[in-house]
């Protein structure tokens, strides 16, 4: 009798130290849900991430060459399109403006894709193409001359003072937003949609 217990106590052993199969699907059934939510999670705070990455660039840019405006003496703006972004270049002399050539702060900016912007001066909607303002090129020049009546949608002067503006920066797949001011008193401001629902 002791023999025979004995032989029962070692099959129950053996059986219940592994898995079965149902457990184990069960198992990777739920490791498969986590991971589809971290996933998902991840990729929308990176496009969030992205969106006040590209507002804290262009408030970076726009710092340095206001202070680059005001140590040369010099007049600069700022074009923006639907997807992207150029700095120009007022020569005092012509009373023209140039498009920067040779400049890595001043080249022309593109978005990420799916990321469009809207600007606003004195709160109205300006409308934006989708390309930049037609260019000439000076046979003489490196420079391309922009049209008699171009003007920039912001201007950086001379004396560091900066147009106000907003600019909102939103991703089309959620219409998740990130707005950039520059207020009346020539501070830039970054705030995000979840802060203006506040």
């Amino acid at each position: 009798m002791s023999v025979r217990t004995l032989q029962n106590h070692r099959f129950n052993i053996r059986t219940s130290v592994g898995f079965t199969l149902i457990e184990i699907l069960i198992v990777l059934v739920i490791v498969g849900i986590i991971m589809a939510v971290a996933m998902l999670s991840f990729g929308l705070l990176g496009d969030d991430r992205g969106l006040d990455r590209e507002a804290r660039r262009l408030s970076s840019l726009i710092g340095v060459i206001s202070e680059d405006a005001q140590i040369q003496g010099r007049e600069f703006g700022l074009e923006f399109m639907s997807g992207g972004y150029r700095f120009v270049e007022e020569d005092p002399l012509s009373n023209q403006w140039f498009e920067v050539i040779g400049d890595e702060y001043m080249r022309p900016r593109d978005l990420e894709a799916g990321v469009e912007i809207n600007l606003f001066i004195e709160d109205k909607k300006v409308l934006l193409h989708t390309e930049a303002k037609e260019t000439e090129k000076d046979d003489d020049s490196a420079q391309r001359d922009l049209n008699d009546d171009y003007l920039p949608h912001v201007l950086i002067f001379s004396s560091g003072d900066v147009t106000p503006f907003e600019l909102r920066f939103t991703r089309d797949a959620d219409r998740s937003e990130v707005t950039l001011e520059m207020n009346l008193a020539g501070e830039l401001e970054i705030r995000n949609d979840a802060e203006n629902d506040l």
